[in-house]
């Protein structure tokens, strides 16, 4: 007998991690403006990314003495820019909590072979903070997009450090707040929390980021696409937006676009205010719920964006293969597209929750995710 499928479903079933969906906002004619055909260093191109660079500014609320750049490469651009740049000046520690947190780590040893302290913790857990001395330089992700374990607060970062701070805030930027006076190097991509177009990174760099630029040569040789000094000075108009390589204008032009929809929802507190009642959804679900459960235990650490689920009932033969068929039929309804877990993480699901998604439709997902669960249990019963 066939499970009866919820009455209601998502207006927008998309709720992947990356690319993420795109503002409520959005639609193809807005980017009507874009100065397509036209040099990204005419006064045009140049005030575009001018424009994006400000307007990241005034909705982060960066400090005005930070630089914001525009760089190639999404946030694994920035991230390299900033560890290929600055790292090897002292000792550095290495912490991990998900799979781009490794990817940071092998760059630092594998790549750069230098001799990192590595601070590893599994998925659904985040490291021991009070054992990092941020005398050393730190890299670290503040929000585990394929975990979904997030850094509660920066208490651990000390005011009077000797060392920098470098976070990959891809999925926390525009979501969670972030105390800049605790970073030093942050980065991220526009493909995450406004659902921009890929493919952009941008690095913001403290004043103590930029002496060390400016006072360091690292041993190694940099691609041209990582130089942000010359002659031993910042290169300020990387920070200005005459960008180190070719930008989309379009892509530029659908950013901006993100950012005023944000400024119409009320900045990063609206935002933060969007992400999290989508988390709230999807917690009252779990509660209801014994068959499932949130892959991060401790509520401090779980993140408000990128939103991990594991199956817990004992019928399950194979957890893996189950979760695909869920997914599977979530995706074939048309009710949730790109939701399965990161090819690295434990296997479950992966829930978007970023402003741009609607908690009326996170709220209408939540039945059919128990619609799948029983049919596919039923479904692994018959087949038994």
């Amino acid at each position: 007998m066939a499970i009866q499928q919820p009455a209601t479903r998502p207006a927008n079933p998309r709720f992947s991690s990356g690319p993420c969906a795109k503002p409520p906002a959005f639609s193809l004619d807005k980017l009507s403006d874009a100065p397509l055909g036209r040099s990204h260093r005419a006064a045009v191109g140049k005030a575009k990314l001018q424009a994006a660079i400000e307007g990241t500014r005034e909705v982060l609320g960066i400090p005005a003495d930070y630089k914001i750049g525009i760089v190639p490469a999404s946030d694994t651009g920035a991230v390299e820019m900033a560890m290929w740049t600055m790292l090897g000046e002292r000792k550095v520690e290495m912490l991990a909590w998900e799979s781009f947190g490794a990817g940071w780590v092998t760059d630092a040893v594998k790549q750069l072979k230098l001799d990192a302290e590595v601070k590893e913790a599994a998925y659904g857990e985040i490291v021991d903070l009070a054992s990092v001395d941020t005398d050393n330089d730190v890299v670290f992700t503040w929000n585990g997009t394929t975990s979904g374990a997030r850094v509660p607060n920066g208490d651990w970062i000390k005011s009077d450090r000797a060392g920098l701070t470098i976070c990959d805030a891809t999925s926390a930027a525009f979501a969670q707040r972030l105390p800049w006076d605790k970073l030093d190097v942050t980065t991220f991509s526009w493909q995450k929390v406004l659902g921009g177009e890929a493919a952009h990174g941008m690095i913001i760099l403290s004043p103590r980021a930029v002496e060390r630029l400016e006072s360091y040569t690292p041993p190694w040789p940099l691609p041209k696409i990582f130089r942000l000094t010359k002659g031993g000075k910042l290169i300020d108009g990387i920070f200005e937006g005459a960008t180190i390589n070719t930008p989309s204008m379009l892509a530029v032009e659908d950013y901006l676009l993100a950012l005023d929809w944000a400024r119409d929802v009320g900045g990063l507190d609206g935002l933060r205010a969007r992400a999290n009642a989508n988390l709230a959804a999807v917690q009252s679900f779990v509660v209801e719920n014994d068959w499932i459960a949130f892959l991060v235990d401790q509520p401090e650490y779980r993140s408000n964006t990128s939103v991990c689920l594991k199956f817990t009932d004992e019928r399950i033969a194979d957890g893996a293969a189950f979760a695909k068929a869920v997914v599977k039929r979530l995706d074939a309804e048309g009710v949730a597209y790109d939701i399965g877990a990161y090819r690295d993480a434990p296997a479950g699901l992966r829930i978007w929750c970023g402003g741009t998604v609607e908690a009326a439709d996170v709220a209408a997902l939540m039945p059919w995710i128990k619609w799948a669960f029983d049919t596919e249990i039923e479904a692994q019963a018959a087949a038994a």
